[in-house]
């Protein structure tokens, strides 16, 4: 017996219908359904298995095999937060719109669940970025992870913010720019890409730091090490502030820094073919041969 923890979007009416096919298909199997609080009310008690498990989000991935996702990327990234600190991979049904992060489309899911319980797929294993906030006083603040990105970027429309980047304990140089992304291979196709910044295949391993509309002539990605240590200091006289995949996490004021390297916590990704990254890349970005 098997624990399929579910993540529903929760204002997409095929997204829960999915997840009602899915819970009845499971106990014909012998498996057991996980579900989040506010997705089983959505759903109603009447309509899930009666071994249901519903849990709070830090506790739906401990004991489950897999964790499904049943949205877009914004929900995809959320199954990627719960799911990475157990281990458990994450299986991404695309209900979204573009669904980059996604494996399979609605018509493939019960199969593509069957797959995976079987062991018949491929786990990808994605670099998360940890960050962490050094205050101006010497308070260090474990914010995080982020397996798309950390974004340092202007408190104020209209206002760049100065910030000065350090790589390795070195000082490199100040932008003045709307804000600095520290991108993972995974989130390079992200919002690094509408920053110009580069595509880099999934599986590899790297920080990718992007200025966002620097106000400079020097406006170039780099790519390094996954070893690096990136550190974003916010420069007098003009707060900033700080986001892991678009979720707001923090103000900072000035003398402030933000510490990104590689987290020792991957995530999962359940792939069914195999690595399709260039095939994936020109389906979701619609390209196509002259």
């Amino acid at each position: 017996m098997a624990t399929v923890a579910l993540i529903v979007h929760e204002i997409r009416e095929d997204a829960e219908e999915a997840a009602r096919n899915l819970a009845a298909w499971l106990p014909e199997r012998g498996h057991k359904l996980a579900l989040l609080k506010g997705n089983a009310s959505e759903l109603q008690a009447s309509e899930l298995p009666p071994d249901t498990t519903v849990l709070a989000a830090e506790e739906l991935a401990d004991g489950a095999s897999v964790v499904v996702s049943l949205g877009g990327d914004g929900s995809m990234l959320r199954a990627a937060q719960l799911a990475a600190p157990y281990g458990v991979p994450v299986l991404g049904v695309n209900f979204g719109q573009l669904g980059y992060l996604t494996a399979v489309e609605p018509a493939g899911m019960l199969e593509a669940v069957e797959q995976t319980l079987t062991g018949e797929v491929t786990i990808e294993k994605r670099m998360r970025v940890a960050v962490t906030v050094v205050r101006a006083g010497g308070k260090e603040i474990e914010v995080g992870h982020a397996l798309n990105e950390a974004l340092v970027e202007r408190d104020e429309s209209g206002r760049t913010v100065r910030l000065g980047l350090s790589i390795d304990d070195e000082f490199f140089i100040s932008y003045s720019a709307d804000g600095i992304i520290v991108a993972s291979p995974t989130g390079s196709t992200a919002y690094s890409l509408s920053a110009r910044g580069p595509i880099v295949a999934p599986l590899h391993e790297a920080l990718v730091v992007t200025a966002v509309s620097p106000h400079q002539l020097f406006d170039r990605s780099l790519v390094l090490n996954p070893e690096s240590v990136v550190e974003i200091e916010v420069l007098p006289d003009r707060n900033a502030s700080l986001s892991l995949d678009g979720r707001s996490m923090l103000q900072l004021q000035p003398g402030d820094r933000v510490r990104c390297t590689r987290s020792t916590i991957p995530v999962g990704f359940v792939s069914l073919h195999g690595e399709e990254f260039l095939n994936v890349l020109k389906t979701k970005f619609g390209l196509t041969d002259r």
